[in-house]
């Protein structure tokens, strides 16, 4: 009687909506991640550049880095990604904001 196909079917629909929801809960703690850490590499670059007034030289700065982080992971570390993290710090200014954002996004 356990083998019945409307026995099988409920278990099989019970673990499809468990994996879904462990999908779902795991892409949604991924993006908040990444969140996070992009507004934290742009605030700690805006700050490095502020700070040591190189904002003159702040397009060269952020090449070098990008070179050496490409160099060490790989993709994903272009100029291109590190100014999308300074905008992305200079427009969100506020920490518990982009914290509270970063957990709504899915």
């Amino acid at each position: 009687m356990a083998n019945k196909p409307e026995h099988i079917g409920r278990l099989f629909t019970e673990i499809k909506n468990m994996i879904e929801y462990s999908r779902k809960s795991v892409a949604i703690s991924v993006n908040a991640e990444i969140t996070q850490l992009y507004w934290n590499i742009g605030r700690i670059i805006n700050e490095d550049i502020l700070k040591l007034r190189r904002a003159e030289n702040g397009k060269e700065f952020v090449i070098s880095l990008s070179k050496l982080l490409t160099e060490e992971f790989e993709k994903g570390w272009g100029e291109k990604q590190l100014r999308h993290c300074l905008r992305f710090a200079e427009t969100f200014t506020d920490k518990t904001f982009v914290y509270a954002l970063s957990r709504e996004l899915t």
